[in-house]
């Protein structure tokens, strides 16, 4: 079974926070991790933007990912909201069969 890493920006810590509780609630990732103060500098509206965000990384089952991103774009408030999988490609085993055994399954 392969593991992904979810990458978020949302506007704010509230913002993050909302939408890692939805996921970690709805056992569609293990854990959330929200970091709070990061500056994001990026293209839009045809001119380059600099703003205050917070990054929130979420722990889930390959399988899940697309549930993920149609969760995380139904709760944010971004038109546009930046939300990638990152593949994990080693890692503590323990760990990874901890994000196993805390995410949803769903039959086959």
């Amino acid at each position: 079974m392969g593991h992904n890493l979810i990458y978020v920006t949302a506007p704010n810590r509230g913002a993050a926070l909302k939408i890692g509780r939805a996921l970690v609630e709805q056992r569609l990732a293990a854990c959330a991790n929200v970091v709070d103060g990061a500056t994001s500098v990026y293209w839009w509206d045809n001119r380059m933007q600099e703003d205050r965000e917070a990054i929130l990384i979420a722990k889930t089952r390959s399988d899940l990912v697309s549930a993920v991103v149609a969760r995380v774009k139904e709760l944010h408030e971004y038109s546009c909201p930046c939300v990638v999988a990152l593949p994990i490609v080693e890692g503590n085993q323990a760990f990874l069969d901890w994000i196993d055994a805390e995410t949803v399954h769903r039959e086959e």
